[in-house]
């Protein structure tokens, strides 16, 4: 099979979907790759680099988007790269269907199938294969160095002749992959760590990094699928927001990591808590692509709120392209090696790993959860409003 692997299009994306150790291994399978020339540059790999592991280098897009059976990419690709595609092959890049109605319809229209990496299940066989667990540790690792950078202090405490420096306090919310590194991240550092999340079983991992965790009150409103928060109350958010402030105020950063799957970013720092936070406090947002965690942040910008500095950087794995692009191209093999054989792909649709991640088979949507909770059954009326939402 002939993977093919393009320089990304998006703003701001260092990143590249293989590297030449992956290419390398992907040749001694059997697999013949082409790379779109100039591809690895922002991540420090020379075209000769991938020359050199096997790969073909290709100048023309659209000759490298025709020729292949399988692209591979990290970001999802635009409707005119999906339109460059043969009918009958195979996308695998992140594709978060549930908000991206249009990359869908493409792919429908154009006859292709397409895995989307954050879709895998999260269980322990898929572990290898889990892109958006490799990327949010180093996302959390960032975050902190973002902050520290920021920050006009230092994170541990110092013992001089002049007198003892306090350490800084650092306020984790949410305790997933990402908030777990960022906590281990700060603690390696030196900084008091507190934690609050909305799930209680996350305690005894904050405790094990040495983090303090903000005991919340249990809510039966929360909805929990796969390790993901699906849903969770207004009410519910409220109290939260209570029970976190003071912590939050006395602060010197907050890292907010909070997602729920499909929506809007839950609002976890007000501008009530801005406005109590201390002078020249640091706020990084890792939902600011979705909304915000935090009043006033804004996409891939710092701005200023009430003296505290905000954070919005929404790419922080391409900070560190070296080391993501190196962690994607893993996943990437590992996914490859469990979808195929040496000259093809398996399509067992019941097995679970491909069930999950499977959004659309040969142009037809086949994600079972994408079809009961956002799409129509009858994908012939798969209709966009003007704003590119469904009309169902």
């Amino acid at each position: 099979m002939k993977l093919a692997v393009p320089k990304e299009t998006k703003p701001k994306e260092n990143r590249v979907a293989l590297t030449p150790a992956a290419v390398k291994g992907l040749s001694a399978q059997g697999f013949t790759c082409a790379i779109e020339k100039g591809a690895g540059e922002a991540s420090y790999f020379s075209d000769a680099e991938f020359a050199a592991a096997g790969a073909g280098i290709v100048e023309n897009t659209a000759e490298l988007y025709g020729g292949a059976d399988v692209i591979v990419k990290v970001n999802a690709p635009g409707t005119s790269e999906i339109a460059l595609m043969k009918p009958g092959a195979v996308l695998i890049s992140f594709m978060f269907a549930q908000t991206n109605p249009m990359l869908v319809k493409a792919c429908i229209n154009r006859g292709v199938s397409s895995f989307s990496m954050d879709a895998i299940p999260r269980i322990s066989r898929a572990q290898k294969m889990d892109a958006l667990s490799s990327q949010s540790n180093l996302a959390g690792y960032k975050a902190v160095m973002l902050a520290a950078n920021k920050l006009g202090k230092i994170f541990p405490m110092l013992m001089t002749a002049a007198g003892t420096v306090k350490p800084s306090k650092v306020v984790v919310m949410g305790a997933g992959v990402a908030g777990l590194q960022a906590i281990a991240t700060a603690k390696r550092l030196g900084a008091i760590v507190e934690v609050s999340d909305i799930r209680p079983e996350t305690k005894e991992q904050v405790e094990s990094l040495g983090g303090k965790f903000i005991e919340s009150e249990a809510d039966g409103s929360i909805k929990i699928e796969g390790g993901y928060v699906k849903d969770v109350s207004e009410a519910f958010l409220k109290k939260q927001q209570e029970t976190v402030a003071k912590h939050v105020m006395s602060a010197d950063i907050v890292i907010t990591t909070a997602l729920v799957t499909g929506k809007k970013a839950p609002l976890l720092v007000t501008e009530d808590m801005l406005q109590g936070m201390r002078a020249g406090s640091v706020v990084v947002d890792m939902a600011v692509e979705q909304g915000g965690n935090c009043f006033g942040s804004e996409l891939d910008e710092t701005v200023v709120k009430y003296g505290v500095s905000i954070i919005g950087e929404s790419n922080l794995p391409s900070l560190v392209p070296l080391n993501a692009s190196d962690l994607y191209a893993r996943n990437i093999s590992a996914f490859l090696a469990h979808l195929t054989t040496p000259s093809e792909f398996k399509w067992d649709l019941e097995e679970e790993i491909t069930k999950g991640s499977l959004i659309i088979y040969k142009g037809k949507l086949l994600h079972k959860g994408l079809i009961s909770s956002v799409y129509p059954h009858d994908q012939s009326t798969l209709n966009l409003n003007e704003d590119h939402s469904w009309n169902i």
